[in-house]
């Protein structure tokens, strides 16, 4: 089995795992194979790599190889070269020019190098760091907020992925994103840009998908796995990606593979021999309008090969497109490994709101308190904390003090913070106890009479609804409601002006509610989980400002947040995602668990407000968990938003 599901390979596999793994063992038997015609084509090159040259109009070609790179015409002849000695190659549009990337044999290092095809020059090369690992392949990726991306395939299943340019333009230096284990005996890839699929062989096991984003979670699915479990008869090689389909070369049984992407699974669609050829190498395609055109090269001889094949994938529904908003400042990590921070407060200054503080729990340690720039100014290591809200104007006795309220998962209890209101300072304010078995999402209600009122809700979908108050000074909490949701909730939010709550329900939707204690606990749909949103359904926050009111929601199942209209009919206003900044080298959010806004303005870029969120994955560089901060003002551009 080992050679089969190696070490880095989850053995748990996720049920569409599964299901593509059944499609690659009930699809060994390929079908009839299309007609393929091939024919020598430019014999006197020496030759490592081949590829078309991108774009519809493009009709020349590239060459990687001990005498540099070569621009070729259609027919094999030097139109240009980029002397120096070369293995791999990747190209991809970069406005009129090129984009060219290919392993230097020499320095062993990965290089990107621009050419313009019309006037046949190259650019200046940029070279990616020297590594610690040998580099067997590389391959291209641009993602829907147009990044680019190199990612290096290593030796003992080492691999990279790199941030090396955005739009038109390369970034110098180019940023290491992050490491991503594979196969140990991986030697090429290839990425289908609008499907964001990374496809790596493992010669001796067989073909495999990965997610190309830069956010995803580091998981594989099989397209097609080495006999006994597979068509494939020898060796996983070389492959070409195309829209819905994949083709792959066994170099030792002499055959390409054709594969056709349903859904989660991939099918194969037919064995074709390569007759003529004994150890075809380095595939590279292109659709025309009948079928593809191949280059391919022989590594027995050394010869280059092309011909067309009448066949082509069908193109697979694509996700959509979603708009792309950067954080401009990111939190420090927290201070523990792992699925650490969970969900951010704003604490926003009576007078001074640019002194405000970003709340944020760790639920490994307990409440930290940043500066609107990231910068850690506080820890209170009281607990497992999970969920945090915050209120102003709570009465402490004689005084008045801002509170923050968490979900202490150590005790099932309540844990009460003050804030003090001249510095933003923290402290102990003591604790509610709860017959919650598994304390998990906490949000604060506070109503025009004044009064102070905490939900807090348990795993198995249990809500109590407790009254705070301190008049003596002593915090204590009265419970005045209970009801329940049919399974797990966690984030939660209250509109104080309209009495409202509203609730999550991780695989269910998102509900609303009176939020006063004395009335039913009769819950109202929001949104389900759909098309928009994907669970879990995770944070929730409320944006009020001048009439607008919105509901900003984490769709944790395809990273990313909705925002709708706060009030019925419930619009949908728009989805986004908090992609990465590379000027400020801050990565992306993803697998976000808490979010808050205000529409306070805050000063400079936060004038229309402050979106916060927790980001699972903190990549650029791979460090613990952080939170990511988002103008508003951008979220509102890019959606449209008044």
């Amino acid at each position: 089995m080992t050679r089969i599901f190696p070490l880095n390979t989850k053995l748990s596999l996720p049920k569409h795992y599964l299901l593509a793994l059944i499609a690659c063992l009930m699809t060994s038997h390929a079908q009839a194979a299309p007609s393929l015609k091939l024919q020598p084509w430019a014999q006197d090159l020496s030759a490592n790599a081949v590829a078309f040259l991108p774009g519809e109009a493009a009709t020349g070609r590239l060459l990687a190889g001990r005498d540099g790179l070569l621009l070729l015409d259609d027919q094999g002849r030097e139109l240009s070269r980029f002397n120096g000695a070369f293995d791999s190659l990747d190209t991809r549009v970069l406005g009129a020019n090129v984009l060219v990337t290919s392993l230097d044999s020499d320095r062993q290092q990965a290089l990107l190098v621009s050419l313009d095809p019309q006037k046949r020059q190259w650019g200046t090369p940029l070279y990616l760091p020297a590594r610690d690992f040998p580099v067997n392949g590389l391959c291209l990726y641009r993602d829907e907020a147009s990044n680019l991306f190199v990612f290096l395939v290593g030796e003992e299943g080492r691999g990279e992925q790199w941030l090396v340019g955005h739009g038109e333009q390369l970034s110098e230096p180019a940023q290491r994103v992050r490491g991503l284990p594979l196969p140990p005996d991986a030697t090429t890839c290839q990425v289908q840009d609008d499907a964001n699929q990374l496809f790596v062989n493992e010669e001796r096991v067989g073909w495999w998908a990965y997610p190309a984003s830069s956010e995803a979670e580091s998981v594989r699915a099989p397209v097609a796995m080495r006999a006994p479990f597979g068509d494939i008869r020898q060796v996983a090689g070389a492959m070409a990606a195309l829209p819905g389909g994949m083709l792959g070369l066994d170099p030792q049984a002499a055959q390409l593979h054709l594969y056709q992407q349903q859904d989660q699974a991939w099918v194969a669609q037919a064995r074709v021999p390569l007759t003529g050829l004994k150890e075809p190498e380095s595939l590279a395609v292109r659709l025309t309008k009948t079928g593809a055109q191949l280059l391919l090269r022989d590594d027995d001889n050394g010869r280059l090969y092309q011909g067309d094949i009448d066949w082509q994938p069908t193109p697979v529904p694509l996700a959509p497109r979603l708009p792309n908003v950067a954080a401009i400042a990111q939190s420090e990590p927290v201070a523990r490994q792992g699925d650490s921070a969970d969900d951010p407060a704003i604490w926003v200054h009576p007078t001074t709101p640019a002194l405000s503080r970003v709340l944020g729990t760790n639920k490994k340690q307990g409440l930290l308190a940043y500066d609107l720039q990231g910068k850690l100014l506080q820890e209170l290591p009281v607990g497992r904390l999970n969920n945090v809200d915050v209120r102003s104007g709570f009465k402490l006795g004689s005084q008045t003090v801002d509170l923050a309220v968490a979900s202490n998962r150590d005790r099932n209890s309540l844990s009460l913070f003050s804030v003090d209101r001249a510095s933003g300072e923290l402290r102990e304010a003591g604790e509610v106890p709860t017959p919650l078995k598994e304390i998990y999402g906490i949000c604060l209600f506070q109503p025009d009479s004044g009064e102070l009122y905490a939900f807090a809700n348990g795993k198995d979908g249990q809500y109590l609804q407790y009254r705070l108050h301190a008049a003596d000074g002593s915090i204590k909490g009265e419970l005045v409601r209970q009801f329940s949701v049919d399974s797990q909730p966690e984030g939660c939010v209250a509109d104080d002006l309209r009495q409202r709550l509203f609730l999550g329900e991780e695989d269910v939707g998102v509900w609303t509610m009176d939020a006063r204690a004395d009335q039913p606990a009769t819950l109202g749909s929001v949104i389900k989980v759909g098309a928009q949103l994907h669970a879990d359904v995770e944070g929730i926050a409320l944006y009020q400002s001048a009439g607008h009111d919105y509901l900003v929601i984490s769709s944790q199942g395809n990273d990313s947040y909705v925002v709708l209209d706060a009030q019925p009919p419930y619009a949908v206003r728009g989805t986004f995602r908090v992609g990465l900044n590379a000027a400020a080298r801050i990565d992306g959010a993803s697998e976000t668990d808490g979010l808050e806004v205000v529409s306070a303005n805050l000063g400079g870029a936060w004038s229309r407000g402050l979106l916060v969120v927790q980001d699972g994955r903190k990549r650029m560089p791979e460090q613990a968990q952080n939170f990511k901060f988002v103008p508003w003002a951008d979220v509102a551009k890019a959606l449209g938003l008044p």
